[in-house]
Parts: C-alpha cells; sequence; structure tokens
C-alpha cells in the first residue's frame, strides 16, 4: 500500500470552486469508461471513467471501496495523484447530480406545494368576492329602507301638520259656530233651508 500524505491527495475544497467545477465538469464531454485493471508495462493503467453525461451512482460503501481500490492500484506518488483527482472529479459530479436532481425534486415539490396554495387562494378570493356581493347588495337595500323611511318620515311630519292645521281650523269653527248659535235671536235650531 502506498503511503503518502493525506493532506496532499485530499485538498482543501472551496464550496465555490466546487459549483465552478460542477458546471465546468458538465460541459466537458471526456470519454472515460470502467475499466477492469488490466496491466501494461507492468504497470496498471489507471481506471478509466464515464462521460461527464454519465454520472456513476454509487452509495458512500461503493465509493470508499472504489477509491481504495483505485489507491491500492496505483504504481507510485504521480499515478496516485492522478487516479485521486479522477477519481475525485467523478465523486464531485456524482454529488452535483444528486445536488441538482434533489433541488430539481426540491423545486417539484415547493412549486406543486405553492400551486395547491394559489388554488385555495383563488377559492378563498372567489368566497370573498360572493361575499362582498352580499354585503354590497345588503348595503343597497338598507340605503334604499333608509332613504324610505326618512321619505316615510317627512311626509308623517307633514301629516302631523296638517292635523294640527285642521284642528286649530276645526276648533275655530267650533267656536264661530257657537258664538253663532249665541247670537242667534231665535233660540234652537232651525235648518238653514227653511229661512
Amino acid at each position: 500500500m502506498l503511503g503518502f500524505n493525506r493532506c496532499n491527495a485530499v485538498p482543501d475544497v472551496d464550496p465555490c470552486d466546487v459549483k465552478f467545477n460542477c458546471i465546468r465538469s458538465s460541459q466537458q464531454e471526456e470519454q472515460f469508461s470502467l475499466a477492469g485493471s488490466a496491466t501494461v508495462n507492468g504497470e496498471v493503467p489507471p481506471t478509466e471513467y464515464p462521460s461527464a453525461s454519465k454520472v456513476i451512482q454509487l452509495d458512500g460503501v461503493e465509493w470508499v471501496e472504489h477509491f481504495v481500490r483505485e489507491m491500492m492500484s496505483a504504481s507510485n506518488i504521480d499515478d496516485a495523484r492522478a487516479r485521486a483527482s479522477r477519481a475525485l472529479e467523478v465523486l464531485e459530479k456524482s454529488i452535483c447530480a444528486r445536488a441538482s436532481a434533489e433541488a430539481a425534486q426540491s423545486f417539484h415539490q415547493e412549486n406543486k406545494i405553492l400551486k395547491e396554495q394559489v388554488e385555495a387562494l383563488i377559492q378563498e378570493n372567489i368566497v370573498l368576492k360572493r361575499a362582498v356581493a352580499i354585503q354590497h347588495e345588503r348595503q343597497k337595500e338598507y340605503e334604499d329602507r333608509s332613504q324610505e323611511l326618512q321619505h316615510l318620515k317627512q311626509l308623517v311630519s307633514q301629516y302631523q301638520e296638517q292635523l294640527r292645521t285642521l284642528e286649530v281650523n276645526n276648533y275655530a269653527l267650533t267656536m264661530h259656530l257657537k258664538q253663532a248659535e249665541q247670537s242667534n235671536s231665535i233660540p234652537g235650531r232651525f235648518h238653514p233651508d227653511v229661512f
């Protein structure tokens, strides 16, 4: 087994670099294939990887086994670095693809939830519009009845005034009649047609 410094084999990775590399890697079309470990001139050739459009889907344990096989197959430190670099590129592509798939699924799920919320809001809006229309009709009816009531109050006031006037007139006529009866020299009542 090769002994090399872990720090040299696994460099620090900036998340921005990973994102940039995901974009860059998806644009590259290198032709690799997963091949067995046959020896050429006494050296084990590095495992070749699929193109950027094809991504290896392995779980964590399978990736560890894959890296261990690659490192064990390396003939020297430069070969190990090259193998590690290629394996990390493929891992990066796999992570990017998985993250993209999860983001797309999350986006789809969120979009679905938002559509359901929009539908619910549309239904609520329809109900509220109906309620506003009903309230508007009731308000209009109330205003019409209020105007009619004001008109009736005015009529009542006019009729009360006319009633008072008629009562005063009636009283005045009654008083005139009494005066006329008192000033009449012939006692008793006579039919006016007789005279």
